[in-house]
């Protein structure tokens, strides 16, 4: 049963330590609105509620006073209270009530109110009215037997808390934005060290072993920087050496190789003097030291690209000119010496008229060679070579020195070109008729020795396990790619693809240049 994965380990470390800052910038500076709100909300009430509480007091005892003259008008007194814009009076006196306005009365005010200030208690109380908050003060005037009531309005306290709180808001979202810009710069300045390291790391995997880590002034880094460099020139010293005892054994290999073969050709001369039994003995002597000698002259060969030491000749030549000579080249030789002619047809696309291509002319012979032979001898032989332009699209490798992924049943080894930039690619497609590679077996079939299911059967061929790597390597060393994948309709089918130039195309002179 699979897990699907948290959202924390979906995201990516600097996205993490972004909405990390986010988030804190977001707690912080919604902490901080809600207390200054609080704060600043009973602070203004507490100042409200005491100015009108001490002009309540001023109001009733002009009224007190009022009352005492005999004859007095309640309704023009209680209109010629001086109250603050926005409040009304309420007065009972003589067992009747008066107001200001007809909004407000006895039945605006609280029972409870009512009751305590008529119990010969001041007292307040905030209601809303109509929907509007408003506070209402209530002071006994014992004198004469009367209760003063006056509504403060808090609409004017409610709206600019009102705007505090948008503003508050509006500050925790800029906070919260500031925050995660600046997660964002410091997770950038923070993981800057970390994308040196990995840019060395993609350039070791891409085979430049020299590639070192500059530390430069940042304390925290030198302690990885020197571990880091201390393991990649442990590597390197370690690829070194493996290639300098394969290339000395190689050498040291060829003299003894040489006499052997030497001595075989003796023997052969003699056949005729031998018994059956001595005869076979020397065919199985004689194809075990031609694939000896095959597999010394490969291993020369490798070490010397792994020493950094192989080369190109580049030429500019018609591609399928090259094609054909190379698979021409490859063909088995009659026993009176000549070239047979190849069993399966060349097919060379008409849009790669025109087109020059610049390759070492000897690997890619040898390229050829080991995919045709490699056909021979593990897929029943070749049923045809297709030259022909690159299709467009997401499936090809794009060429940056690592292996290709297993994508739609393919898998190969891609070069150190580009191919974005390097414009054309021409691909040089090598189709058998066997039962096809099984995709387990394709993410390692470029890799040195490895010969796949048939490996332990020593009769199944006489390859070496090394003519496919070969192949990986001299199309790398030309900035190309191969891999292998199925055929449309049986069988495998194997993509070499180089980088071209165009140009005009090729003229008679310049075939027969080919052809030499």
């Amino acid at each position: 049963m699979t897990t699907r994965p948290h959202l924390s380990e979906s995201m990516g470390l600097r996205a993490r330590v972004t909405a990390a800052f986010a988030v804190g910038a977001l707690a912080l500076s919604a902490l901080m609105a809600g207390l200054t709100y609080f704060t600043a909300r009973q602070a203004f009430l507490n100042e409200r509620q005491g100015a009108n509480q001490r002009q309540a007091f001023v109001n009733a005892s002009l009224i007190e006073n009022s009352l005492r003259t005999p004859g007095v008008n309640v309704d023009q007194l209680i209109g010629s209270v001086d109250t603050l814009p926005g409040s009304l009076s309420v007065l009972h006196t003589g067992g009747q009530w008066y107001a200001t306005s007809i909004s407000v009365g006895q039945n605006a005010i609280p029972v409870e109110l009512r009751d305590v200030v008529l119990g010969g208690r001041a007292a307040s109380q905030i209601v809303s009215v109509d929907g509007t908050p408003d506070q209402i003060i209530g002071v006994p005037l014992p004198s004469e037997h009367a209760v003063y009531f006056e509504v403060f309005s808090l609409t004017e306290l409610e709206g600019t808390l009102r705007t505090l709180a948008i503003a508050l808001g509006a500050a925790a979202l800029v906070t919260t934005v500031a925050g995660a810009v600046v997660g964002r710069w410091a997770s950038g300045r923070a993981l800057r060290p970390l994308s040196r390291v990995t840019d060395a790391a993609v350039a070791i995997a891409g085979g430049r072993l020299d590639t070192r880590v500059e530390a430069g002034d940042d304390v925290d880094l030198q302690e990885l920087a020197e571990a880091f460099n201390r393991m990649t020139g442990n590597l390197q010293e370690r690829i070194e050496r493996e290639a300098r005892f394969t290339s000395d054994v190689s050498h040291e290999l060829r003299s003894p190789l040489t006499t052997l073969s030497a001595t075989v050709g003796v023997l052969e001369s003699h056949r005729d003097q031998l018994d059956p039994r001595a005869a076979s003995a020397l065919d199985l002597l004689d194809g075990d030291l031609k694939r000896f000698t095959r597999m010394v002259d490969d291993l020369l060969e490798i070490s010397r690209v792994d020493a950094g030491s192989a080369e190109l000749s580049l030429d500019e030549v018609d591609p399928g000119e090259l094609v054909k000579r190379a698979v021409q080249a490859s063909a088995p030789v009659s026993a009176d010496g000549f070239r047979l002619p190849v069993s399966f047809p060349v097919e060379v696309d008409q849009a790669v008229e025109g087109v020059r291509l610049r390759v070492d002319k000897r690997r890619f012979e040898r390229i050829m060679a080991n995919l045709i032979e490699n056909a021979g001898q593990y897929a029943g032989g070749v049923t045809r070579v297709l030259v022909a332009f690159a299709p467009a699209g997401p499936g090809r490798p794009n060429g940056t020195g690592r292996r290709a992924p297993d994508t739609e049943g393919r898998a190969g080894v891609e070069g150190n070109g580009d191919p974005s930039a390097a414009g054309p690619r021409l691909q040089v497609v090598v189709e058998d008729r066997g039962p096809g590679i099984p995709h387990h077996e394709r993410r390692h079939l470029f890799e040195r020795f490895y010969r796949g299911s048939r490996s332990g059967h020593r009769a199944a061929s006489g390859g070496t396990g090394l003519g496919l790597s070969l192949v990986a390597e001299h199309v790398r060393l030309h900035g190309g790619a191969v891999w292998v994948e199925d055929a449309p309709e049986h069988g495998s089918r194997f993509v070499v693809e180089l980088p071209v130039t165009t140009g005009e195309p090729a003229t008679t002179d310049d075939r027969d240049a080919d052809r030499g």
